[in-house]
């Protein structure tokens, strides 16, 4: 019987190639060959040692072709180009039961390989249920489809910042998912102004759509939205950047009845202070995103299969399965978009 490689996290700045026996696919489930896979935010931490769930088996950002099928497999069949949907759910709780299953209350306890905590999807193989297959256009660059994932989390934070035509946006950040967002937005027909310090990254945003770029090293970004939208400040806000002190500047630069959307997570997680009278009497809402829901990965299908929304800047460089090393150094560089490792 053959056996596959995993990549796994076994302490700081520690990786261990694993193997295992490469089983066949039975009733709803699907194989998949795996030649692409992004590293995150989440294996980043975990590789610095900012988080410790070792041994960890990496990677949620995955997307391949499918060797062979389960018997029970109605709609995916061998040669399908596919992406993977890795945040797991349990079906029967409250959230799931409701159609908010990113909110599952067990979500996040993935076993894709056999005794290995993780989602799994660094490694050569994935056997997977079909529910978590997500069927891509034959010529979608396997590199872009990747991404399928982090571009999921921004269309479900999008659609919580509720953006309509002729609104003023900004998006703080623009690091993978803020310039997620920029395009998104632009998509939703709404005037992006995108604030950084990083100048390459303003150069990003530029090329994403921005339609005004902001250096907060040089400006203070609140005051210049306020400038920008006749005093009032935005309509939708997006923080996409680990800083508390960011979440702080969303509330004071968006507008009455506007919608501040916290999407990134905060390490480390300062509490910012919040005037409840500004909130009253403006009537703003102020929310957060977290996960995507099926919807919102079939969505960025739809729009890779669709070559709709552009991901080549996303992707800072590839290494092979060898050079994982490499690869996760390359990842934790500031300033560095995703890297992929290519199978």
């Amino acid at each position: 019987m053959a056996n596959y490689k995993i990549s796994l996290i076994t302490g700081e700045k520690q990786l261990e190639i694993r193997e295992q026996e490469l089983k066949q696919p039975k009733t709803n489930q699907v194989l998949l060959k795996i030649e692409a896979s992004a590293i995150c935010t989440l294996e980043q931490r975990l590789y610095r040692g900012v988080l410790k769930n070792y041994p960890f088996a990496g990677g949620h950002e995955a997307a391949g072709s499918i060797v062979s099928v389960g018997e029970n497999v109605a709609y995916l069949k061998e040669g399908d180009r596919a992406a993977i949907r890795l945040l797991t759910n349990c079906g029967e709780c409250y959230y799931c039961r409701s159609g908010l299953e990113n909110q599952c209350e067990v979500s996040f306890r993935a076993m894709t390989h056999e005794g290995v905590n993780g989602p799994g999807g660094l490694s050569e193989y994935m056997l997977v249920d079909s529910r978590a297959v997500f069927k891509l256009d034959p010529n979608v660059n396997i590199h872009h489809a990747a991404l399928a994932e982090p571009l999921a989390c921004c269309i479900h934070s999008v659609r919580n910042g509720v953006i309509e035509l002729g609104d003023d946006v900004v998006v703080l950040g623009v690091g993978v998912m803020g310039a997620l967002h920029i395009a998104l937005a632009k998509m939703q027909g709404a005037r992006v102004i995108a604030c950084e310090v990083d100048t390459a990254r303003l150069e990003v945003a530029r090329a994403m759509g921005a339609d005004i770029t902001i250096n907060s090293k040089e400006l203070n970004a609140v005051e210049k939205v306020k400038e920008l939208t006749e005093g009032r400040g935005a309509n939708v806000t997006f923080c996409t950047a680990a800083l508390s002190a960011l979440a702080a500047d969303a509330i004071k630069m968006t507008a009455k009845r506007g919608r501040v959307v916290l999407y990134s997570s905060f390490h480390p997680n300062d509490p910012v202070s919040l005037d409840p009278n500004a909130l009253h009497y403006s009537e703003m809402i102020l929310t957060g995103s977290v996960n995507p829901g099926i919807k919102d990965f079939q969505t960025a299908i739809r729009l890779l299969s669709l070559g709709l929304i552009k991901i080549d800047k996303m992707i800072s460089a590839s290494y092979p399965l060898d050079k994982i090393n490499e690869a996760f150094e390359k990842a934790i560089l500031p300033g560095t978009y995703r890297v992929l490792i290519d199978f």
